[in-house]
């Protein structure tokens, strides 16, 4: 420990004096610094920020984030994997901290680090109040002023103590709990993976992101969770033991539809409470910008199943708020690894979309989205638009066919914005003669033909069985 700490030191000497420095030991290397490290099952050295340090057995491990590249290619990497020949240290003007005793500095990239100093000092200024810049000439004893002045300053002490008490407690306080999921503030520990591995049915997957599990699952190799009922257990004996006891085969909710082996299941997030938990808990494991808590009431969930002999096996799913004032008709969305690159997808959002006809309204989905969640949404928005308008038919009146974008938000449920947005991401806008166009070339009609015919698996609206509800009246929840 002590060979430790004096390397932290060391780092901390030479942070703020150079930008780069070629470290000669890497147990000068502290949280927050900045080097090439060697990608997994790669031969590239992209540059990576060292999130978190720690030693197991006589080895030390590394757990790193590659700048530029999403957070679930982060890894622990042992230091043969590091580049120490250039070394970014953190700077000492940042607002966060690098060093591994201050776990609520490691938000940002490129954190700083403060010395023992800079520590001590806001240490002292937190623990009394600070002393007064000018000192008045001091009157006699006598002087009423006096006691008046002592009196004063003693309620101002008072009140600054409170006042400084209050702070550390709100800041020290846990966030309230006001939805399943809601846009992440990175620290230290939402940074880093805390799952190595889950095994969902015939599947085992290793998870992408942080997920609130509890301690004592977290610290296994391998958590088993129930794809039914999704509670998680510590062992597959456990598991095999549940699962005789666990009456269910699909998810606990009313089925709205079902098109050959493809069922959705509406799940209300006040009835169903533990089943929507863990459904948040798995699905944190892939969703970065989402951060977890545990009151569901105000969701509905809609979970994609697949069915077998065995059962109804979980997909994916998405979320939305049963009243919001925004429009959004997703609030999360995700589609399981093992299902990906099928299509699965584009028929979650399909169907997000199918219930906003129902309801008669347009949506969007709540931001931000997931890189792979983006591409998914202005792949779908650009095939329903782009499909809307090559069908459309000239009217008599017009040798041309004519179509305003309100038509389309009307026709396909997407709210305007992403429908103007999709246009001009596809160049189809041209402004000709003080208005506005749409001009369609051969090679856009091609691309959307070969992309249309690759989609297998559609939402067909018949088989949809739902009947929206008003749920401004809260007696329904």
């Amino acid at each position: 420990m002590r060979l430790v700490k004096k390397s932290t030191t060391r780092a901390e000497d030479i942070m703020g004096e150079e930008s780069d420095f070629i470290c000669d030991s890497v147990n000068l290397l502290t949280e927050g610094c900045r080097l090439s490290v060697r990608m997994h099952s790669s031969d590239d050295w992209p540059l990576a920020e060292i999130i978190s340090i720690k030693d197991v057995g006589n080895m030390r491990f590394y757990y790193v984030h590659y700048i530029d590249y999403n957070k679930r290619l982060d890894e622990w990497v042992t230091e043969e994997r590091l580049d120490t020949r250039k070394v970014q240290y953190p700077r000492k003007d940042g607002q966060t901290t690098g060093t591994a005793g201050n776990a609520g500095g490691g938000g940002g990239t490129g954190a700083s680090t403060p010395n023992r100093k800079t520590e001590n000092i806001s240490i002292l200024s937190q623990s009394r109040p600070a002393s007064p810049l000018s000192v008045p000439p001091v009157p006699t004893q006598n002087d009423p002023t006096v006691l008046t002045a002592a009196l004063q300053k003693k309620i101002a002490r008072k009140r600054k103590l409170v006042d400084t008490e209050e702070s550390q407690e709100v800041a020290t306080a846990t966030p309230r709990q006001t939805g399943s999921m809601v846009m992440q503030h990175d620290d230290v520990v939402t940074r880093m993976k805390n799952v190595e591995m889950i095994e969902l049915g015939l599947h085992r997957i290793s998870p992408w992101y942080f997920s609130p599990y509890p301690q004592e699952m977290v610290n296994l190799n391998c958590i088993y969770i129930c794809e039914f009922c999704l509670k998680y257990k510590k062992s597959r004996t456990s598991l095999y033991r549940h699962s005789i006891k666990c009456n269910l085969r699909n998810p606990p909710g009313t089925e709205i539809y079902r098109k050959e082996s493809i069922s959705f299941f509406e799940i209300d997030g006040r009835k169903n409470k533990s089943y929507s938990q863990n459904l948040c808990l798995l699905a944190k494991l892939f969703l970065d910008h989402k951060t977890l808590y545990y009151d569901t009431d105000p969701f509905l969930f809609y979970v994609m199943t697949e069915y077998d002999l065995k059962g109804y096996h979980i997909v994916g799913y998405f979320s939305k708020e049963k009243e919001s004032t925004e429009d959004y008709n997703v609030a999360c969305i995700l589609t399981l690894p093992p299902y990906q690159r099928k299509g699965y997808g584009k028929l979650l959002i399909e169907f997000s979309y199918e219930l906003s006809k129902f309801e008669g309204k347009t949506g969007t989905p709540e931001k931000p989205l997931s890189d792979l969640g983006l591409l998914s949404y202005r792949s779908y928005w650009s095939q329903t638009i782009l499909d809307i308008l090559l069908t459309v038919k000239p009217t008599p009146d017009n040798e041309k066919p004519q179509i305003t974008i309100n038509e389309i938000c009307e026709l396909t449920s997407i709210k305007k914005e992403d429908v103007v947005s999709t246009l001009q991401i596809l160049n189809l806008i041209n402004y000709y003669k003080g208005q506005y166009i749409i001009s369609i070339n051969k090679d856009i009609i091609t691309t959307h033909i070969d992309s249309f015919q690759k989609r297998k698996v559609r939402i067909e609206p018949k088989c949809l069985h739902w009947t929206p509800k008003d749920w401004s009246k809260r007696a329904k929840w």
